[in-house]
């Protein structure tokens, strides 16, 4: 995209008695955070970070504790509901008032506790990507669990070219350095990626609980933008329609030819998307849909 030329990404560092949060940003303006997924890193987000930079914004994407440059935490930071409060403690230590707030898949989750949690300090919600817990696991990833493979976490070049399939509807030619990194570490580090699994799963209905138990007296949810992948391997697009009914002052676009990762997939959609939210948040009495399904 265009708004890449100009774009100037700065990295800087948040310390923790536990750990250092790490995360990139470019622009100026009202802020907007994008929290990544399980097991993926902040660099997901550049090409948006850039898009929004361009649109007059200041945007923001940390490595969640645990994470990417953030490893260096212990295995207690791991839950969600953990992670909304550290991402409380983030927010304050960059001085943010009020923004606006997204993620993919778990990211996605941890927004919506947060947003939950600190609905004074929230504009809009974004779920770039389907959310963890928005539904049940694809039959793809069942299968695969029942095979015993965890696709998360692949340990051969046969695995990791299954969890691309499942990520992407067009799945990127991946240089075999980069495979082979990454499985050298996921073998490496099996244990610490199988439990880092296990117990963000225990808050896989972390959506649903909070939906469930929400006080008739609490504030309404922020306006709030669903971006679903057509073809998403994860969280299939049948339950698009079905969580968006769910969810009051949402609007849903599900992106024709997309996974589960639009920003990386198709970025200069995802950010236009995004960025006619950002613009109109309000849903104009029904929700917008993009292409077949759902």
């Amino acid at each position: 995209p265009s708004a890449a030329a100009d774009c100037t990404i700065r990295t800087g560092a948040v310390y923790f008695e536990d750990g250092t949060v790490h995360y990139r940003e470019a622009g100026a303006g009202p802020a907007v955070v994008l929290l990544h997924g399980l097991f993926a890193q902040k660099e997901q987000w550049d090409a948006l970070l850039c898009e929004l930079a361009a649109s007059g914004r200041r945007a923001l994407a940390p490595d969640l504790p645990g994470y990417g440059e953030s490893r260096d935490f212990p295995l207690a930071v791991y839950p969600l509901e953990f992670q909304a409060e550290r991402l409380h403690t983030l927010i304050l230590e960059l001085g943010l008032e009020r923004l606006d707030l997204a993620g993919n898949s778990m990211g996605g989750t941890i927004a919506a506790e947060y947003a939950a949690r600190y609905p004074d300090r929230v504009r809009t919600l974004a779920f770039i990507g389907a959310p963890l817990g928005a539904t049940d696991w694809s039959e793809g990833v069942q299968s695969a669990i029942r095979a015993g493979i965890n696709p998360f976490i692949p340990l051969d070049r046969d695995q990791f070219e299954l969890e691309m399939r499942l990520l992407f509807a067009a799945p990127p030619e991946i240089p075999e350095s980069i495979m082979e990194t990454a499985i050298a570490e996921y073998r490496e580090r099996q244990l610490h990626y199988r439990q880092v699994w296990d117990i963000v799963n225990l808050d896989a209905d972390l959506l649903q609980t909070r939906h469930d138990e929400r006080p008739r007296h609490d504030p309404p949810p922020p306006p709030t933008l669903i971006l679903w992948g057509e073809r998403d391997g994860i969280f299939a697009v049948t339950a698009a329609r079905p969580f968006q009914a769910h969810r009051p002052r949402s609007r849903l676009e599900i992106l024709p030819e997309t996974g589960h990762l639009p920003m990386l997939e198709h970025p200069a959609e995802t950010a236009a998307a995004y960025r006619r939210f950002l613009d109109a948040p309000e849903p104009a009495g029904r929700d917008r849909h993009r292409g077949p399904g759902g």
